[in-house]
């Protein structure tokens, strides 16, 4: 792969993180060994709690509200309109919005249980605040194809004008094969580049049957099908920061091991989220 990935991010030259969200008929179906938990909740949930933790490590004066730090968008593909945006009231319409507006538009801020330490080895409940920015859709098809041209189009301005920028990360969460084949589309995407570096793109299948999950493989050879392959192909490699950060969370990577994981569960998927915007979130802490 081309480029440092080393660019810090600051109010001048800020990140970008863009979600590409399967919103098909299938994400109605539970993962694997968890029939309580649908597809399309847990990815919601995820992205909310992520975008949630992107707003609190942005804000370092709650008088002051977040600092701009990131441009953020969440492109669900599979409705019954088809792709495009999914954030709702004042965001709707927007593919990427700063973290900012962000902050103040939410749909809403529900109550939610969790389980805390009791300080003595034992659990509590407590209630904590959980902002929704949008929610979980499962109804058609799977546009993926159309997906990754909308974020072409989203991202050409943005990396024009912000190129001392880290690239954008694109994360894309899927459950099945798409309508059509976006190998081209992805290509595209990811010939986007700042001069940090090209677009990165991040696959991630979620899982429904109980098959072994394969997390960030640096060959096609194992994968057991076209469509894994296919999702393989279109993934970037992982910048060498990242590598550092998985070899100390005890996963060893290789160096042309790429950003994808097959047959994931929802813990995966909550740590592929985590690991995928890692550089972007620890660079923002200290500025």
């Amino acid at each position: 792969m081309s480029g440092s990935y080393d660019a810090e991010i600051s109010r001048q030259n800020p990140g970008c993180i863009l979600f590409l969200l399967d919103q098909s008929g299938s994400m109605n179906d539970s993962f694997a060994g968890d029939r309580a938990t649908r597809k399309a909740n847990a990815a919601a949930d995820a992205i909310n709690k992520l975008l949630m933790t992107l707003v609190l490590r942005c804000t370092q004066n709650i008088g002051e509200g977040p600092r701009n730090y990131f441009d953020v968008g969440v492109i669900g593909y599979g409705s019954r309109s088809g792709a495009g945006p999914c954030f709702g009231e004042s965001l709707q319409g927007r593919t990427l919005v700063s973290i900012a507006e962000l902050a103040d538009s939410q749909l809403r801020v529900e109550d939610r249980r969790r389980k805390v330490s009791d300080g003595a080895g034992g659990l509590v409940d407590t209630v904590v605040k959980f902002p929704v920015w949008f929610d979980p859709v499962a109804e058609n098809g799977t546009p993926m194809l159309e997906a990754m041209q909308l974020a072409c189009r989203t991202l050409q301005p943005w990396v024009a004008e912000h190129k001392k920028s880290y690239p954008p990360i694109v994360i894309n969460i899927t459950d099945g094969e798409p309508n059509a084949d976006p190998t081209g589309e992805a290509k595209a995407l990811t010939g986007l580049k700042t001069d940090d570096g090209s677009v990165l793109l991040y696959n991630l299948h979620l899982s429904s049957p109980s098959l072994s999950p394969i997390f960030y493989p640096s060959s096609s050879a194992g994968l057991p099908d076209n469509f894994a392959k296919m999702l393989f192909e279109m993934s970037s490699v992982f910048p060498p920061q990242i590598r550092q950060e998985l070899e100390l969370d005890g996963h060893p990577v290789d160096a042309v091991a790429r950003g994808f994981v097959l047959n994931a569960d929802a813990v995966a998927l909550i740590q592929f989220l985590d690991i995928g915007t890692r550089i972007l979130r620890g660079s923002a802490e200290d500025r």
